[in-house]
């Protein structure tokens, strides 16, 4: 937003990309059981003190709600912090209020893929997405496709340096050359399909 020929944004008022991501977080925020108890967050730091991984985090999970209370949610989506949480639900469990930070995380990551943000030189969501097309091709993970997958999205250089080492593996009957797919894949796709419209559904409905 931006005021006469200034084109610094105003004070208090969201653009028009922060308003979206902040409607589509909501909405899916409303779907998380208990997830109204991000406006409990009293910034006490319970939460950042407990998580096993918070020094690796270029945003701690404290500062998650101060700056989505900042109308900061952008800075939240291209760091580093939703992807290196390592789910144990420390923060969840220890908050003196109640608040879902594990699950609040989740719906960032979830926001952060929808919308392809994410942080420079820091392809973790490449993995994810890798992992997630398998899946839905195979039925299942499918280590060796996995690798490739991820390493001719981020380094394929560094994939030609394994090549020795997968060929070893092969020949000592240690990986597959050849996926196996689970069968009927295609009612599984369909399955992850319905369930990804329900989740769309679900928050405009309550």
């Amino acid at each position: 937003m931006t005021k006469g020929n200034d084109h610094s944004p105003i004070p208090g008022l969201l653009d028009e990309k922060e308003k979206e991501l902040r409607n589509s977080f909501l909405l899916q925020v409303q779907n998380i059981p208990g997830g109204e108890s991000i406006k409990k967050c009293i910034q006490c730091g319970t939460c950042t003190a407990t998580c096993p991984v918070s020094y690796t985090m270029d945003i701690t999970p404290r500062e998650i709600i101060a700056l989505f209370r900042a109308k900061e949610i952008d800075t939240i989506l291209a760091s580093r912090t939703i992807w290196i949480c390592a789910s144990c639900y420390s923060c969840t469990v220890r908050c003196p209020q109640g608040v879902k930070v594990t699950d609040i995380i989740y719906t960032l990551k979830r926001l952060a893929l929808e919308n392809e943000i994410f942080p420079q030189k820091f392809p973790v969501y490449a993995l994810s997405n890798s992992f997630v097309w398998l899946v839905n091709r195979l039925g299942l993970s499918y280590e060796p496709g996995l690798i490739v997958s991820y390493y001719l999205k981020t380094n394929p250089f560094k994939l030609l340096g394994m090549f020795p080492m997968f060929i070893k593996l092969a020949l000592k009957g240690r990986i597959g050359f050849f996926p196996k797919k689970i069968k009927k894949t295609k009612n599984l796709s369909k399955m992850l399909k319905e369930a990804e419209i329900l989740e769309n559904i679900i928050p405009m409905q309550q």
